[in-house]
């Protein structure tokens, strides 16, 4: 999840919107930040509406929604190559791709440039330029190779199962990620910079629409392991954990988050999320 100058989708040069929602009907705030949950993360054919914290808020808290729905489009194409007679790694492989182009590799993007910046064991200020530059260094390989590995393996395995749980398993899954960054933006977590998609975002959360979005995803990865229903929101909690003790390190090392390390956070939720969800 790239910053605002690399993001086509918000477009160039984001920045907080100094006019406040004062005065505006709460409606209107909730169908804007759905249009930013949509655009954010999918390649949803939308167009952009009213960017402010206030949409950001909104959207961020719909994270879950938007990956849950996601992950359903996901499991359906899996499914689909497994009913034609694809091998479930094959399916797997599809799958996990099909993501990357619905998302147009920002969260990709995001992991690549975050791990690079992370791995160079600068300040601050220098690991926020590391992870600016557009090229991707060995970690960033890396990070990015090993997710996709992992997450193609795992979805391999959960497409595998009866239908009803991989779709459950797989929407779970990429849900998982999302709402790790729902709970990234909570408040109380800062932004790295002064501007960009992370200060945009940080802290718009509140603590229950964190809880309940939390409480949705569960009980979406309820059905995913058959004969195990505890084992599904396990996977959850496991991944926002994850997620959160890679945050915690961003605010560490950086100060705060930022567009790229929100894009790490989707990741590893879901690479977290997917491996909790194969076990069995």
């Amino acid at each position: 999840m790239p910053d605002p100058g690399r993001d086509r989708v918000l477009g160039a040069g984001l920045r907080p919107a100094r006019t406040t929602c004062a005065g505006l009907r709460p409606a209107r705030t909730i169908c804007a930040g759905l249009r930013l949950a949509l655009t954010t993360f999918s390649v949803a054919p939308v167009r952009a509406g009213r960017v402010d914290r206030a949409a950001a808020g909104v959207a961020m808290a719909l994270a879950p929604v938007v990956g849950a729905v996601l992950g359903a489009v996901l499991a359906g194409a899996g499914l689909g190559l497994r009913w034609l007679g694809a091998p479930p790694l094959v399916a797997g492989v599809a799958t996990v791709g099909l993501g990357v182009l619905l998302t147009r590799g920002l969260h990709v993007d995001g992991l690549a440039d975050t791990a690079d910046g992370l791995g160079s064991y600068r300040d601050a200020a220098g690991t926020l330029d590391v992870m600016k530059k557009p090229d991707i260094g060995p970690f960033g390989v890396a990070a990015v190779v090993l997710s996709l590995l992992l997450q193609a393996a795992c979805a391999a395995v959960l497409l595998d199962r009866a239908w009803p749980a991989a779709l459950a398993g797989v929407a779970a899954g990429a849900a998982a990620g999302r709402l790790a960054v729902a709970w990234a933006c909570r408040r109380g977590v800062p932004a790295a910079r002064p501007g960009g998609l992370g200060a945009m975002v940080a802290g718009t959360v509140g603590w229950f629409a964190a809880v309940a979005g939390l409480a949705f995803v569960a009980v979406v990865a309820l059905p995913a392991v058959p004969g195990r229903a505890w084992q599904g929101p396990a996977a959850v909690f496991v991944s926002l954990a994850a997620a959160l003790l890679l945050v915690r390190h961003a605010v560490r090392r950086i100060g705060g988050v930022t567009g790229d390390v929100l894009g790490a956070v989707v990741e590893v939720g879901v690479s977290i999320a997917y491996l909790g969800l194969a076990l069995s």
